[in-house]
């Protein structure tokens, strides 16, 4: 089930989204790295690391601002065109 439960201004949007990107392009380039190259390697578990903190801050902060309703099982996820957040449960 998908609820909408707020919405974000345009310029949070911009931050989750630059933070939904780099994570996702982290986690593309994970699959194709080898730990052969250990420096790169160790730089890529570093940053996607970091960028997933910062994800899930983003999360908790927002959230936590408008108080959204919140489910034990359940995410919250963004529509990235209308600035829409929806609580999205089982």
């Amino acid at each position: 089930m998908k609820k909408q439960i707020g919405q974000v201004t345009p310029e949070e949007k911009n931050e989750i989204q630059a933070l939904f990107e780099r994570r996702n392009g982290l986690n593309e380039l994970a699959k194709i790295l080898t730990a052969d190259n250990t420096e790169l390697y160790e730089k890529l578990v570093k940053d996607l690391g970091e960028t997933n903190t910062r994800f899930q801050q983003w999360w908790d902060r927002t959230g936590a601002k408008y108080q959204w309703e919140s489910a034990e099982e359940g995410n919250w996820e963004i529509n990235f065109e209308t600035c829409e957040i929806y609580l999205v449960t089982k």
